[in-house]
């Protein structure tokens, strides 16, 4: 059986644990990321293990940390509260039940400056790694080890194929693809992992694609 290195000693990290400190702040960092749009609250809906040792452990704190942006090795981890409060950014915890989730899940609900509001799902899996379970509701399954382009477009023939196209053009290799729609014909969501690093132009490129709704790349 071949064990990483990663996996048995854990990242680099501020905080006693790589599953509720490191992983809590990398999922909440990737969840800010996906959500995009400046945010003036977040709440953090607490599952299984997290919402039983949650405070022991310091995930509150590292939740908080990882929406403000700040990794899972940074000393400001300790103060995320005091910080959050100076940006004058409002957070709560909750407990809840994510039937079919890992123990160590967080549903992290974004207020947005605009009133708008985005939802995501995501479990702290061991060694500090994550994985993305939902996006706004769709079912998704991305562990953001490779850059990753999240997209939503209108479900009709050809968008889904322009994007892909726009990322062929730039030589850029596609690794994994999931695509998740709730009702057809309405809305989908594509999350696509590649090889190479997805710039910021070739993001406004694919925001440009006739059908395309919104689009956001992450690596962390």
């Amino acid at each position: 059986m071949n064990i990483s290195l990663f996996a048995v000693a854990g990242p680099i990290m501020i905080g006693p644990s790589s599953s509720h400190t490191a992983g809590a702040a990398r999922l909440a960092r990737v969840a800010a990321s996906i959500a995009a749009l400046p945010f003036c609250h977040v709440s953090f809906g607490l599952h299984g293990s997290f919402a039983r040792t949650y405070k022991g452990h310091g995930t509150d704190k590292a939740l908080v940390a990882g929406a403000l942006g700040f990794r899972e090795d940074d000393e400001r981890l300790v103060k995320a509260f005091e910080i959050a409060m100076e940006r004058s950014i409002g957070y709560d915890f909750y407990q809840t039940e994510l039937d079919g989730m890992h123990e160590n899940s967080v549903v992290i609900t974004f207020t947005h400056t605009d009133g708008s509001k985005s939802e995501v799902i995501g479990s702290s899996v061991g060694g500090g790694q994550i994985v993305i379970r939902r996006i706004n509701g769709f079912a998704v399954e991305c562990s953001v080890l490779m850059p990753t382009l999240v997209a939503f477009l209108e479900d009709r023939p050809g968008v889904l194929g322009e994007i892909t196209n726009t990322l062929a053009a730039e030589s850029i290799n596609i690794g994994s693809m999931k695509v998740s729609r709730q009702v057809r014909g309405q809305t989908t969501c594509c999350v696509i992992e590649t090889d190479e690093h997805i710039s910021d132009e070739l993001v406004a490129r694919v925001r440009s694609v006739s059908g395309l709704i919104a689009a956001t790349s992450i690596f962390v």
